[in-house]
């Protein structure tokens, strides 16, 4: 079965991790720091903003495939995939701080509603929808 929402998702997720790896490597390159942090701020905030796409992608992207098998691909699983996304490229460059540090804040907030939306739509899948009975895995099983 191919999943279409998560492929793109995980595609897009691995670009923009690129992206914020270049980053990170431009302000070490600018920093002059090779190895950790050096204690400077700059490399800091890229770094974290590096990280916490690493801490939070799998979750939405678990959740993302989840959803995508047991419902199928529907228009609103693309919308919440593609603002996830805008919202962590957002969170990358607020992590900057100055006239863009906004984008922080923003990207947060999105990553959290969204994680949380996801969840509790996954959480209910199993309670609340309506399965056929020729394909629930017992009968799937008995076939």
């Amino acid at each position: 079965m191919i999943l279409p929402i998560t492929l793109t998702i995980a595609g897009a997720a691995a670009l923009v991790n690129i992206w914020l790896m270049i980053r990170v490597g431009q302000v070490r390159t600018s920093e002059k720091v090779s190895v950790g942090d050096g204690g400077n701020e700059k490399v800091i905030r890229r770094m974290r903003a590096h990280a916490n796409f690493g801490e939070s992608l799998p979750v939405v992207l678990i959740l993302i495939a989840a959803i995508e098998l047991a419902t199928g691909s529907s228009t609103w699983l693309w919308i919440v995939a593609g603002i996830y996304m805008l919202g962590r490229v957002a969170h990358g460059v607020g992590m900057d701080g100055g006239k863009l540090g906004k984008g922080r804040m923003i990207g947060t907030i999105l990553t959290l509603l969204i994680m949380l939306g996801l969840g509790i739509y996954a959480i209910s899948i199993p309670y609340f929808s309506v399965q056929d009975a020729s394909t629930t895995p017992a009968m799937v099983q008995a076939e």
